[in-house]
């Protein structure tokens, strides 16, 4: 009896680990077809490098040429170094240097074309009417021309409104990426007597945020790391033309659960620091003199070296000028489908918190430095958990920086 028991529990026992491989396989395999799935299929590497991910990721990267050309190859990334999860092509580069900033800014914005932001009837001789809706018009709409003349501003769509003595417009506009043609008519207004299409436009935007570095080979800088939205539609503002002026902050509202924080401050229209060209989803970009930083040059993180732990961000929350503040990376995502929410991260600096509860409106693009790279740029604020927020890469603002100087 007991030598049977024996011989059946011995094979229930190589039963059982049998299943467990075969369960650690199929695991493991999940996984990596997950990764393949998730993972960007290009990377870059500084000259002499290899693609490495560190501990972020469980992935080690075979080189599959013998001799890669000396700008780039291709790689079989591989789960715990033995399951093949995708293959990627790695494009060699020089190591690039910025100077991070961290000092607070003023934006002025000018559309290209006027937004719209809202809808009114006009109280017409029959009643109540909407020309701009019964035209096919909607908030966020961008109105570049009317009857073939360029729409510089409010003033001046209203002007050529009244101009047209009722009869039908073309107006060209735009929603998104679709531009469209739309005929319009306007109708006179019975309490003031004037043409109206019965919409609200907006025309420009101003606003204070955080540069985050500068680029000394081009005089390019980069800026907030998310776009400036309208305040109404959420829209991206379309840019015509821009400045950026200098900014003093004079006072903080802190953050606490459910209500964010702000930087408050006023333009310093005395310090005209240069112009804004780029108005993207990954921040606002144009050419400066090089500013007067205490932070020397630094090179940009490429993205998979960016890794979850300490760090430190650059900021400026009072009239002493930017510091450096202890925070913590907690989440780094290569996988971000937009490119602009990349980290997150936390504030751990017990000074930093006092002040400001964490992160507060008018620090987004506040730089993110980690071990002596620019890893990336804060850029929103968990409402519900002001200490922690989201980043994004710097890599990402620096390759639209680069782009933008390249023409």
């Amino acid at each position: 009896m007991t030598k049977r028991k024996t011989s059946f529990s011995m094979k229930k026992f190589f039963k059982s680990c049998s299943l467990c491989l075969g369960f650690a396989a199929i695991a493991s395999l999940c996984t990596a077809t997950i990764l393949g799935n998730a993972l960007p299929a290009s990377y870059q590497v500084v000259e002499g490098q290899v693609l490495s991910f560190g501990n972020s990721l469980p992935i080690s990267a075979r080189q599959d040429a013998e001799s890669p050309s000396q700008d780039g190859y291709t790689t079989t990334l591989k789960l715990f170094g033995i399951i093949p999860v995708k293959e990627a092509q790695v494009q060699v580069v020089s190591k690039t240097y910025v100077q991070p900033v961290g000092e607070p800014f003023g934006i002025k914005i000018f559309t290209d074309g006027v937004m719209v932001v809202g809808m009114t009837d006009v109280d017409s001789s029959n009643g109540l009417v909407n020309p701009a809706k019964k035209a096919g018009i909607a908030i966020g709409d961008v109105i570049h021309t009317l009857n073939g003349a360029k729409v510089v501003s409010n003033e001046h769509l209203a002007a050529l409104l009244e101009k047209c003595n009722g009869k039908t417009v073309t107006l060209e506009t735009s929603r998104g990426n679709d531009k469209r043609i739309v005929q319009l008519t306007p109708v006179r207004s019975k309490s003031d007597g004037l043409y109206k299409a019965g919409m609200w436009v907006r025309d420009s935007s101003a606003g204070i945020g955080t540069m985050t570095f500068y680029v000394p080979s081009t005089g390019m800088y980069g800026g907030l790391g998310h776009p400036i939205c309208d305040a109404d539609t959420g829209e991206i503002l379309p840019l015509s033309k821009g400045s950026i002026v200098g900014a003093k902050i004079q006072s903080v509202i802190p953050s606490e659960n459910g209500r964010t924080g702000e930087l408050c401050g006023q333009f310093d229209e005395s310090q005209q620091l240069g112009s804004l060209s780029l108005n993207t989803i990954s921040g606002v970009y144009g050419s400066t003199k090089q500013p007067d930083s205490q932070f020397g040059l630094v090179p940009i993180a490429l993205p998979q070296e960016v890794k979850a732990g300490p760090a430190q961000v650059i900021t400026t929350i009072d009239n002493e000028g930017p510091k450096a503040y202890d925070c913590m990376i907690e989440k780094v995502d290569l996988r971000d489908d937009d490119g602009i929410q990349n980290l997150v991260v936390r504030i751990t600096d017990t000074q930093l918190l006092q002040k400001t509860g964490g992160i507060v409106q008018g620090m987004s693009g506040s730089p993110i430095l980690q071990n002596g790279k620019l890893a990336g740029a804060v850029t929103h604020v968990f409402v519900n958990d002001p200490q922690r927020g989201y980043g994004i890469f710097a890599h990402t603002m620096y390759e639209t920086a680069a782009n933008a100087a390249k023409g």
